[in-house]
């Protein structure tokens, strides 16, 4: 009744357009002078990075009618959103061009907020209203950025103050399953050069289904000394707290309920009713910034990470009758500091020199306790493992501009791991512009990722361990990109072709050297064992602002290939082989903005039973979605909003697995599923 109320209350005010006010911001599409800093840890324009860029700044998020830092990136060309359903607590994973979610490295003000255990980014933990802008840059990112960075780099600049401005915005909004959010921001330079910016948010829903409920709040600080190009210090630190059901797949239709004792482990619904999750993540950042002169400027960064995952999971298995019911709790915990400096010389026109060092230091703990089947702590059961690795990295890159025409790039990173020792990372890049307005791009490096710290010390839990001799997954990727701007820059064409390869890729499967104590059951263990490459097209247009619209239409075309030992290459798991995406932006005279995105995804392998398979048991089906924003702006400082997700109510599935009903003994293939319809409203107050 109060979600239909919310909605019936905006479209009253939209139709009193002699309330509102009429926007005044200038709008603009992608342009080749767009600066960017994460290509290359200095400032660049976008016609002078080899990479393919995706820019987004505060008004692309704010038109976009996406609700999480996942849902926008997944709107944009090339990015491919990968969630187990889309559940309250689902993390939300990036992938990059076909690449695994481990192979796309995420920072927010230069803190790579990647998971050591998992190797992936969570991304719905990252609030929208933080950002002030994002830059992704496409290809192999590990000259810069060490381990992981095979397919793109993402990274997050949080807001800071403006001198001579006061920013404050207040939030609240309430919508479909219960869900409400409240968030506040404020900004200001207290004095002279020092200023701050923090935020704060509240975000509850319970979900579309049983068991799929997810409490989130979170905060941040960010502090500036600001003294122009003598010094830039800034201060940031983030806390997030995450509490989220886990429910699994969605059951066969016909499911009746099941319980272990007077327990309900699952129904028609969820595939668990008890599982839980958890998430408690700080992190810290210190940044110096200083430009002495007009050709050196000297970077430095520590930072420190301190995440903790906590997981609750019960088994409704009745073999054998005494495991029925039981299960395990187990907490996480990552610690992470990182030092870097980096001096940018630029001695002569068109000459530029990067150097730069890194350390990292990663402490992992995890620590179980078994749980009997009544869901209560076994004594005696508590088990702690700890780890420490440690990388050292060193890069140079040099850059020659002879002319306006032609620009060369070549660069080299040197890695040291604890565990698997060196590796050399060469990258190299050329760019061609015969014209102010048209830039080819070529950029070739060869990129790896380290084992997580899940792949080299899961501790031997009777049914998988780890595998702390493995070795690196190593390859190359190489990418062509055609800029174009027309017609004032009210139409930008970009057009890529990307390559890239993987070799020994890390694998888990069941590995008959470790019997479990059942007959014909092993442990599953990681190796190398996988080959894993790809190729494709992303094609892009973007269009406006004309008449007070921006069009953009980007598709992308993906064959990844996956390769086990000794069997056929074949579709990769997961993998679309075709993405279409499409948004429309449209802002009248008398405040009001309406933004309209569609996606299409087509299908993929869910599953092969068998090494040796060309073909998939399963394919998850195409499928596609549509969103819509209004935004109005009422009188100075009011804005509303109304979201609305999934307007066709289309049925998707994300990801499979088995499920076996526990009362008949059949076991089936189910889907995560995505969610269906639904409507979001707020309301803000901006000063």
């Amino acid at each position: 009744m109060r979600k239909w109320f919310a909605i019936s209350a905006l479209l009253a005010v939209l139709a009193l357009p002699g309330l509102s006010k009429a926007k005044e911001e200038e709008k603009d599409v992608a342009t080749l002078e767009e600066v960017v800093v994460t290509a290359t840890k200095t400032k660049e324009a976008r016609k002078d990075v080899p990479n393919s860029i995706i820019i987004m700044d505060e008004i692309d998020i704010q038109e976009s009618p996406a609700k999480s830092l996942g849902e926008l990136l997944a709107n944009e060309l090339g990015i491919d959103l990968r969630a187990y359903g889309n559940y309250g607590g689902a993390s939300q994973e990036i992938h990059i061009r076909g690449m695994g979610g481990d192979a796309t490295q995420v920072f927010v003000n230069g803190v790579n907020v990647n998971s050591p255990s998992l190797g992936v980014a969570d991304v719905a933990k990252i609030p929208l209203n933080s950002i002030e802008r994002i830059e992704v840059v496409k290809g192999s990112g590990s000259l810069l950025y060490g381990s992981g960075a095979m397919g793109g780099t993402i990274n997050i600049i949080t807001k800071r103050p403006k001198k001579e401005e006061i920013d404050l915005k207040i939030s609240a909004g309430y919508g479909s399953e219960n869900t409400y959010q409240l968030s506040a921001e404020q900004g200001m330079f207290l004095y002279g050069d020092f200023g701050y910016y923090v935020t704060a948010r509240r975000h509850e829903t319970d979900g579309f289904r049983d068991n799929s409920d997810l409490t989130h709040n979170d905060t941040s600080l960010k502090l500036v000394l600001d003294k122009g190009d003598i010094f830039d210090i800034s201060l940031y630190g983030d806390y997030t707290d995450r509490e989220y059901g886990r429910p699994g797949v969605k059951t066969p239709a016909g499911t009746q309920d099941y319980f272990v004792g007077e327990t309900k482990f699952y129904n028609s619904e969820s595939a668990s009713l008890l599982d839980r999750g958890g998430d408690k993540d700080g992190h810290a950042v210190l940044r110096v910034k200083s430009q002495p002169t007009e050709w050196l400027v000297l970077n430095f960064k520590q930072d420190y990470t301190d995440t903790e995952n906590y997981n609750y999971r019960r088994d409704p298995a009745a073999w054998p009758p005494k495991l029925a019911g039981e299960g395990v709790k187990t907490w996480v915990t990552n610690r992470v500091a990182t030092s870097e400096g980096n001096v940018d010389i630029k001695p002569f026109d068109g000459v530029g020199l990067l150097l730069g060092g890194e350390y990292k230091g990663f402490d992992f703990e995890r620590r179980n306790i078994d749980l009997d089947n009544t869901g209560e702590d076994k004594p005696g059961t508590e088990s702690v493992a700890n780890h420490h690795v440690f990388t050292k990295g060193a890069f140079i890159e040099a850059q020659y501009r002879p002319s306006g025409y032609f620009k060369a790039l070549a660069g080299v990173r040197h890695e040291k791991h604890a565990t698997f020792g060196h590796e050399t990372l060469p990258r190299y890049g050329l760019i061609i512009s015969p014209s102010e307005k048209t830039v080819l791009k070529l950029s070739h490096g060869k990129h790896f990722k380290a084992p997580t710290m899940n792949d080299l010390y899961w501790p031997d839990d009777g049914w998988a361990r780890g595998n702390p001799e493995l070795k690196p997954e190593r390859g190359w990727h190489t990418d062509a990109t055609l800029d174009q701007s027309l017609y004032d820059d009210k139409l930008f064409f970009s057009l890529s072709y990307f390559r890239w390869d993987i070799e020994d890729r890390i694998a888990w499967a069941e590995n008959p050297n470790y019997p479990t104590i059942f007959p014909g059951w092993n442990k599953w263990t990681p190796s190398n064992v996988d080959t894993f490459n790809g190729k494709g097209w992303e094609v892009g247009l973007k269009i406006g602002p004309l008449r007070n619209m921006i069009l953009s239409l980007d598709y992308t075309y993906t064959e990844a290939k996956e390769q086990k030992k000794g069997g056929p290459k074949r579709q990769a798991l997961y993998t679309p082989d075709g993405q279409f995406k499409g948004s429309f932006t449209y802002w009248a005279p008398f405040g009001l903005t309406v933004s309209a995105m569609v996606r299409y995804t087509s299908d993929r392998p869910a599953n092969y039973v068998n090494d040796t398979d060309e073909l998939p048991q399963n394919t998850i089906d195409s499928y596609w979605t549509a969103d819509l924003k209004l935004e109005y702006s009422l009188q100075d400082n009011w804005i509303l909003s109304l979201h609305a997700s999934n307007i066709f109510d289309e049925k998707y599935d994300t990801y499979m697995e088995n499920f076996k009903d526990q009362s008949t003994g059949v076991i089936t293939r189910e889907g995560y599923p995505g969610a269906g319809r639904s409507v979001f409203f707020s309301v803000s107050y901006e000063y």
